[in-house]
C-alpha cells in the first residue's frame, strides 16, 4: 500500500534530505519525489557561502611555505644563529587553521540554509566516500577544498570523472603520499639506485602504494572484489609522478596537482588484465577510467548509496537495481540518484537509520530555523559527538553502520546531554506541538505528541522532540 503524500514528504525531508526546516514538509508535500528529483540538476552553481574561499592549491602552497620556513628555523637554531623573534613565528597548524575554520563555516551554513537538501546530502556522502582527513597536518586546509572543488561539481555527473578530480586533487595526492612515490626505473628512481649503487630506492625515493590501494579497495572495486596485490603494486607504478607542485613552482602554481614526468615508471603496466601503455598522466587518466566502469564498482557504489540512504542491511533488490542502473548508464550519478528516489524500497518506512551527528545537529538547527554566524557551537557538538568535521580515523571514512556506530550508551548519553543545552538556548521557536507537526509531521508517534505536550518547560518539550525516535532516525 502506497503511503500518503504528507508521511512520503516527512521521509523525504529526513531520509533524503538534512531534516525538515519550517513550511518544508508543506513544500515537499504535493509531490514528494518531484520534490527531491528537481534538486538534481547537473550543471548548479556553486553556493554563494563558497564565495572568498582560498583556493587548495593556494592554501596548500601557503602550507609549503611556512613549513619550509619552520624548517630554516629549526636549521637556524642548532647553527645557533637562530633570531628570538623567528622563534615565536606562528606554527604551521596556525597558518591553516584560519582556512579549515573558514571551510567548516561555509558548510555549515550552506547545510542551514539550503533549499536543496537532497543534493547536498549526495555532497556529503561522496566526501565520505573519498575521505581524507584533517588529522593529517597537510589537509587541514585542504579537505574542504577537496569537497567543493573535485565533488560538488560532480555529484550529479559521471562517476569517472568525479573519480578522476578527486584522485587528481592536491587533497588527495597529499593525503596519500603520492607525491612521494617513483618508479624504480623513472629518471628519479635510477638517479637514486646510483646514489645508493644500485640499492633499491629507499623511503622518499621508492614506491608508494597508498594511493593505489585505497583506490581499489576503497574508491572503486571495494574489498573482496576480485583485484590482486599485483594490480595494487601496477597500478602504483601507474601512478608514479602524480603530484603536488612544490614551493618552488617549477612544474606550475605551488600547491596544485602536478605530472612530474622524472618520478614517472615509464614501462608499462596490467591492471585487471588491461595493458597500459600510454604515456604520462594518461596512463592513468585510462586505469581509472576503466576501474569506474567495473562491474564490481558498480556493485560497491550501490551497496553503500542503498546503506547510506535507507537501511543498514539494505534490501538486495535496492542494490542490484541500482548496480544495474549504475552500469547502464555509464555510472551517470545522476542516473543513480533518480533510481534511488524512484523505488519504492527506498521508501519504505519504518525509519531505521540513526542519524550520524554531522546530519543530527543539522537537523536540529534546521527544525528550529537557526542559523548562527558562529559554526563554532556545532563544530563543537560533532566532536562530542564522535563525528568531528572531516576528520575521520582513515581513508575508510565514518562508518554507514549507523545503529554500531552511533547508538551507544555513552553516545546516546552525549545527545541527551546536547539536546538539553541546545533546548535552553531556544527563544523565539514556535511551540513545541506546532513546531513538532512543522517538522516531524504524520511519522510522529502518539507516545512523542503526549511526552512533547505534557513536558513541564517549553525547553524541555523542545529537549524531548529532539530525543524522539522520529528525529534521531531517518
Amino acid at each position: 500500500m502506497t503511503a500518503p503524500n504528507d508521511t512520503l514528504a516527512a521521509l523525504a525531508t529526513s531520509r533524503f534530505g538534512l531534516g525538515a526546516r519550517p513550511g518544508e514538509l508543506a513544500a515537499a508535500g504535493g509531490d514528494p519525489r518531484g520534490w527531491l528529483l528537481a534538486q538534481l540538476g547537473r550543471r548548479v552553481a556553486a553556493p554563494a557561502e563558497l564565495d572568498g574561499l582560498a583556493p587548495g592549491a593556494e592554501v596548500l602552497g601557503r602550507f609549503l611555505a611556512a613549513r619550509e620556513e619552520r624548517r630554516e628555523e629549526r636549521r637556524a637554531a642548532a647553527r645557533g644563529d637562530a633570531d628570538p623573534v623567528k622563534q615565536l613565528a606562528t606554527s604551521v597548524r596556525e597558518v591553516l587553521l584560519p582556512h579549515y575554520l573558514a571551510q567548516a563555516a561555509a558548510r555549515t551554513r550552506i547545510a542551514l540554509a539550503t533549499g536543496a537538501p537532497f543534493r547536498e546530502r549526495l555532497v556529503q556522502f561522496w566526501t565520505n566516500h573519498f575521505a581524507v582527513s584533517v588529522d593529517k597536518p597537510i589537509c587541514l586546509g585542504t579537505a574542504g577544498a577537496l569537497e567543493n572543488e573535485a565533488i560538488r561539481p560532480h555529484v550529479c555527473g559521471r562517476f569517472a570523472e568525479l573519480l578522476l578530480a578527486v584522485e587528481m586533487h592536491p587533497a588527495m595526492v597529499t593525503y596519500l603520499d603520492n607525491q612521494q612515490s617513483v618508479g624504480p626505473d623513472s629518471a628519479l628512481g635510477e638517479r637514486a639506485n646510483r646514489r645508493r649503487g644500485g640499492d633499491p630506492p629507499k623511503g622518499r625515493t621508492g614506491l608508494n602504494e597508498n594511493l593505489a590501494r585505497e583506490i581499489l579497495e576503497l574508491h572503486t572495486m571495494g574489498v573482496g572484489s576480485g583485484y590482486a596485490q599485483a594490480d595494487v603494486t601496477q597500478l602504483a607504478f601507474i601512478l608514479t609522478g602524480w603530484t603536488i607542485v612544490g614551493r618552488d613552482g617549477k612544474l606550475g602554481e605551488p600547491g596544485g596537482f602536478a605530472f612530474n614526468p622524472n618520478a614517472h615508471e615509464p614501462l608499462a603496466a596490467t591492471v585487471r588484465g588491461r595493458l597500459y601503455v600510454e604515456d604520462g598522466v594518461a596512463q592513468g587518466e585510462a586505469a581509472l577510467a576503466d576501474l569506474a566502469r567495473e562491474p564490481a564498482t558498480a556493485r560497491h557504489i550501490a551497496t553503500k548509496f542503498a546503506r547510506h540512504f535507507v537501511a543498514d542491511a539494505p534490501d538486495p533488490g535496492l542494490v542490484a537495481r541500482l548496480a544495474k542502473t549504475f552500469r547502464d548508464s555509464d555510472g551517470d550519478l545522476g542516473a543513480l540518484a533518480r533510481a534511488l528516489v524512484a523505488d519504492d524500497a527506498a521508501w519504505r518506512p519504518p525509519a531505521t537509520k540513526v542519524r550520524n551527528p554531522w546530519e543530527l545537529t543539522v537537523a536540529a538547527y534546521r527544525a528550529f530555523g537557526r542559523s548562527p554566524s558562529d559554526a563554532g557551537p556545532a563544530l563543537g557538538a560533532l566532536d562530542l559527538l564522535g563525528m568531528p568535521l572531516w576528520r575521520p580515523g582513515g581513508p575508510n571514512g565514518f562508518s554507514d553502520d549507523s545503529v554500531a556506530a552511533w547508538a551507544s550508551p555513552e553516545g546516546m548519553k552525549t545527545r541527551v546531554a546536547l539536546a538539553q543545552r541546545f533546548a535552553s538556548q531556544i527563544k523565539d521557536a514556535p511551540s513545541p506541538t506546532a513546531l513538532l507537526e512543522d517538522v516531524i509531521g504524520p511519522t510522529a508517534s502518539e507516545p512523542t505528541r503526549q511526552a512533547v505536550a505534557r513536558a513541564e518547560s517549553r525547553q524541555q518539550a523542545y529537549a524531548l522532540l529532539i530525543l524522539s525516535p522520529e528525529f534521531q532516525r531517518r
